[in-house]
């Protein structure tokens, strides 16, 4: 045997036994090394946030979003806008919230959906509303069982529709688990009779009263002593009182990226070299939306409504010709005339609409298209067939009349069917939405109207124009890296230095820019009085065709507020304090044995105001405003005689009950079943409420979105 042969054979164990202890010991020395701050370093930076303690990741979160887009694609809808991707997310992540509280909750409790439990719910005569609404035939109303057992068949070889319905069959069990925990909440509450009897007494009569009351401004400032061991202790007993969310202040200087003579010299020129081919091009509307920037709208318009440096042209009737090139509104155009025609000015329709979907195949919906329009000749009902057939909710419920209108305010075929018809024809034409069905009911008088093809170019900045001002940017940012230089070279510079304050992690918006989300998030990260940073480090922001140089010039954190940052806010309260007891002592020195109201007032000054229909749950005294420790002394107190001193929101009280009217006397059992069913209804999210309260949910979405 050779020597390698035996290498081979007796050595390869050991071999691969020496590389897995070096792996083991390279693994080792990174979890005990640096490479065990990097991955927590690592993971700080993609904590999205934290719900009962556990940590959220932006990976787990991101992939849970991009499931639920395509959730939201298969649904029919192919494109997902900026609005609503961010209703996607704030969905994703009440439904994390939802899972890791409540999760342990169905756990400790023994709540859970057994999968007998599940079928009935999907298959039974009773299905859940999820699977009701999937399988209802829209025309119809009715739940289609047989539908239901195919698609369920479907999902067995088709992924996509596995991943489709998996996404309904967890919603119908969380709404389930939910359903029960509700449920075992509410049935657990009850109300004694006593409950009943306390809130019966709150409402048993009302009151009419007479009041004084002495202002705090009326005590100045230097009269009352506010130490700083007054200041600490309200601070001590008063902390979560001063909770507050994560605020900076930023400023910036914007570099516009305007386009240069040059710029605009390119852009003529092209549009000078596509007015030629325009003038000779067979195909005028395919050209259009092959070359400009806007795309063809295909829609005739009166002389009113033609651009007014296009009247002149288009009167002429000539359609051989090219207008222009001119510019408007950052763009050079060019038009051509490419039909004209009488046509009502506007028109009154009726349509059905019949959209294909799952249950109704393009070929056959046009089939029953075909067979509608043959009853409607054959003297049918058009009103009764659009009630019955239409898919058009809002127009079926009116036998499809869609009223008045004119040219432009629908979409083009259906805008042109309607338009090119007769007065009283019955037309069909299809569109995105269906085939539409359409009866023209009226027309007005026809006037003159125009088909003016565009071709537009917008003038923009080229890649060179954009060098220069990033350059610019770029330079400006690497010479000024302290805050004093950035402020000094704004002003030797004359530049336009912008300021926002108290911008929110999730704001949207900053002054003279659009779409600043990726200087908001980098925002976030920055240090007090520094240059803001990217993520790669770079000082110079592109943002909304614009380059941003920004620092950031205060830190708000989340938390409790220091001391030093609500001393005023502390320093108001124990002042107010401090004058109502003030004002309560010159109350009680006043308030002699038989003395009246009008006496005490009239003495001190201040005029008796009157109150009356006050009872316990009232919500403010007119005259007063919202002072609540004054109406429940109100409501306690007894006729004639003088309660207080009372001290309130803005001032202290004296008050006089002058009259006290019963309210007529309530069922107790009637009461106390109404307040039961009050408690369960509210313990259905208040439950909740409490749970998600005491998850101290750390939000953090905004360091990524």
């Amino acid at each position: 045997m050779s020597a390698i042969q035996f290498l081979r054979e007796k050595a390869g164990i050991f071999v691969a036994g020496l590389i897995g202890f070096s792996l083991f010991l390279f693994v080792v020395s990174d979890f005990f090394g640096r490479g065990r701050g990097e991955r927590l370093k690592q993971k700080k930076y993609y904590e999205i946030g934290q719900i009962a303690g556990e940590y959220v990741g932006y990976q787990e979160f991101e992939e849970r979003v991009q499931n639920l887009q395509e959730i939201y694609k298969l649904s029919g809808n192919n494109s997902v806008d900026e609005s609503t991707s961010e209703n996607i997310r704030e969905q994703v992540w009440q439904q994390m919230v939802r899972e890791k509280i409540q999760e342990k909750q169905y756990k400790d409790l023994g709540i859970a959906v057994s999968s007998d439990e599940l079928d009935e719910l999907v298959l039974g005569d009773d299905p859940h509303p999820i699977v009701r609404q999937l399988f209802t035939d829209r025309n119809t109303g009715v739940f289609n069982k047989s539908a239901r057992v195919n698609f369920l068949k479907q999902i067995e070889t088709d992924e996509t529709a596995k991943k489709y319905w998996l996404f309904f069959e967890n919603q119908i069990l969380d709404d389930r688990n939910n359903t029960k925990y509700n449920s075992l909440v509410s049935k657990g509450l009850y109300v004694t009779s006593k409950q009943a009897e306390f809130d019966l007494n709150l409402n048993k009569s009302s009151v009419d009263f007479s009041y004084i009351m002495k202002n705090y401004a009326s005590v100045s400032d230097s009269s009352v002593a506010v130490s700083k061991a007054d200041e600490e202790a309200y601070f001590s007993t008063h902390k979560n009182n001063f909770k507050r969310s994560p605020l900076r202040d930023i400023e910036y200087v914007t570099f516009d990226v305007t386009p240069s003579d040059e710029d605009i010299k390119d852009s003529e020129q092209w549009i000078l070299n596509t007015k030629t081919e325009f003038e000779t091009i067979t195909d005028p509307v395919q050209f259009i939306n092959l070359t400009a920037d806007t795309h063809y709208t295909g829609y005739y318009v009166p002389l009113n409504e033609v651009p007014e440096n296009l009247r002149d042209f288009v009167k002429k009737e000539d359609k051989s010709t090219v207008f222009g090139p001119y510019q408007e509104n950052g763009s050079f155009k060019i038009a051509k005339l490419l039909n004209v025609s009488d046509r009502p000015d506007s028109v009154h329709v009726r349509h059905i609409l019949l959209a294909p979907g799952q249950n109704r195949s393009l070929e056959k919906t046009r089939a029953l298209a075909d067979s509608l329009v043959s009853l409607i000749k054959a003297g049918s009902s058009f009103e009764a067939l659009a009630k019955t057939n239409s898919d058009d909710q809002g127009s079926a419920q009116v036998g499809g009349d869609l009223g008045w209108f004119q040219e432009g305010k629908m979409i083009l075929p259906f805008n042109n069917a309607c338009f090119n018809a007769k007065n009283g024809e019955i037309v069909k034409t299809e569109t995105n939405y269906g085939i539409h069905i359409i009866e023209v009911l009226a027309q007005s008088k026809s006037v003159r109207k125009y088909d003016v093809g565009l071709i537009d170019r917008k003038i923009l900045a080229s890649s060179a124009t954009n060098q220069k001002y990033y350059s610019e940017a770029s330079q400006f940012a690497g010479t000024n890296t302290t805050y004093e230089k950035f402020n000094s070279a704004i002003a030797a510079q004359h530049l336009n230095k912008r300021v926002a304050n108290d911008v929110a992690p999730q704001q949207k918006t900053l002054p003279g820019i659009d779409n600043p989300r990726t200087l908001i998030i980098s925002l976030f990260s920055a240090s007090l009085g520094k240059i803001i940073l990217d993520n790669s480090q770079q000082a110079v922001f592109e943002v909304g065709g614009k380059y941003v140089i920004a620092y950031c010039t205060k830190i708000q954190q989340e938390g409790i507020a220091p001391l030093k940052d609500v001393a005023n806010d502390i320093r108001f309260a124990l002042l107010k304090d401090k004058k109502a007891d003030i004002i309560s002592v010159e109350f009680a020195k006043n308030n002699q044995p038989g003395k009246s109201l009008d006496e005490i007032g009239r003495t001190m000054g201040l005029s008796v105001q009157e109150a009356s229909q006050v009872n316990f749950r009232s919500y403010a005294i007119p005259g007063a405003g919202t002072e609540p420790a004054l109406i429940a002394a109100a409501s306690s107190a007894s006729q004639g005689i003088i309660s207080g001193p009372v001290k309130g929101n803005n001032g202290v009280f004296m008050l006089t009950v002058n009259n006290i009217t019963s309210t007529d006397k309530q069922d107790l059992k009637l009461l106390q079943n109404r307040l039961l069913a009050t408690f369960q209804m509210r313990g259905n999210y208040e439950a909740y409420d409490a749970l998600r309260k005491g998850a101290n949910i750390i939000d953090k979405r905004y360091k990524f979105y």
